[in-house]
């Protein structure tokens, strides 16, 4: 299976301008970049959560669909919230995922299931 990679770039411009246009007064919702990397024996995404915190962060796997849940606080007795879902390749191990949070960049790594590798089958003399 292979990857697209979207530019988000349109995205984070609209959100900067309505941030812009809506000033601190009112939430604005929380869309963040992501980035989806096939190495040799993983799957690396990251996403770009500047504020929020680890604790505020929510990562979890169900029937082959990985889930990314996130909210920030507005500073005003409210928060904006995220959410999106990602379905995993066939060769991705559910049960071997791992995700950190470091300065406000999200990173997931998923395991690949090894490929099957040739090996030479010893014929023995009866």
């Amino acid at each position: 299976m292979s990857l697209a990679r979207f530019d988000f770039g349109v995205m984070n411009r609209l959100h900067r301008d309505l941030e812009h246009v809506l000033s601190e007064s009112r939430p604005v919702a929380l869309i963040p970049r992501v980035e989806v990397q096939e190495l040799a024996e993983r799957y690396v995404l990251r996403a770009d959560l500047p504020g929020v915190a680890p604790q505020d962060i929510e990562v979890s796997t169900d029937q082959g669909v990985l889930t990314l849940a996130a909210k920030r606080s507005t500073g005003q007795n409210g928060t904006v919230s995220y959410q999106r879902r990602f379905t995993l390749p066939d060769d991705a191990q559910a049960n071997d995922i791992t995700a950190r949070s470091s300065h406000g960049v999200l990173e997931i790594a998923i395991a690949k299931t090894p490929k099957a590798q040739p090996r030479r089958i010893t014929v023995e003399a009866a």
